[in-house]
């Protein structure tokens, strides 16, 4: 007897209950159904981390792409900067060049209206001149010669003068 009771103590319970549990359990198939439940999540989550792979994939391609385009657009703006540095100095030599152009021009301008002018003075020196001289060998030959006498010889030197101021003039 000792067996039996020793047996049927609160241990003996214990185990049948956990064998019990343990058979519901199995019975029930919930060992089963945590193992679905299990491999579900695992799927879920390898495709999870399959998907960030392919996110990771192609937010490394745009980056590379996004990359390229920031060099090609640095490098197409140092290529607008030296056209343009190159366009400014090909300016500037311009507009010195017609600076210098238009100074030669107008140097040549008033150089031609200074010449102008300096003839045009002598001219009119020459002219008063010979009026001066025509009108002082009048009073000469007036005062000292006939009347007669005095306009043949007043005709003459008038007719040398005009001649004289065609050869001057012309």
């Amino acid at each position: 007897m000792v067996i039996s009771t020793m047996v049927i103590d609160s241990t003996f319970w214990v185990a049948i209950s956990f064998l019990i549990f343990f058979g519901g359990l199995i019975y029930l198939k919930v060992p089963q159904k945590i193992n679905e439940i299990l491999n579900k999540l695992i799927l879920d989550i390898e495709s999870e981390i399959n998907e960030s792979e392919k996110l990771r994939t192609e937010a490394k391609v745009l980056l590379e792409n996004a990359q390229k385009k920031l060099d090609t657009a640095h490098s197409v703006s140092n290529e607008i900067l030296e056209q343009a540095k190159k366009d400014s100095d090909r300016m500037i030599i311009e507009l010195n060049d017609k600076f210098h152009k238009s100074s030669e021009i107008k140097k040549n301008t008033a150089e031609t209206k200074i010449i102008q002018m300096k003839d045009a003075a002598i001219k009119e020196i020459k002219n008063a001149s010979v009026k001066i001289a025509v009108d002082s060998v009048k009073k000469i030959i007036t005062t000292s010669v006939d009347k007669s006498k005095l306009d043949a010889l007043f005709q003459k030197n008038l007719n040398e003068t005009k001649e004289e101021l065609k050869k001057i003039n012309s």
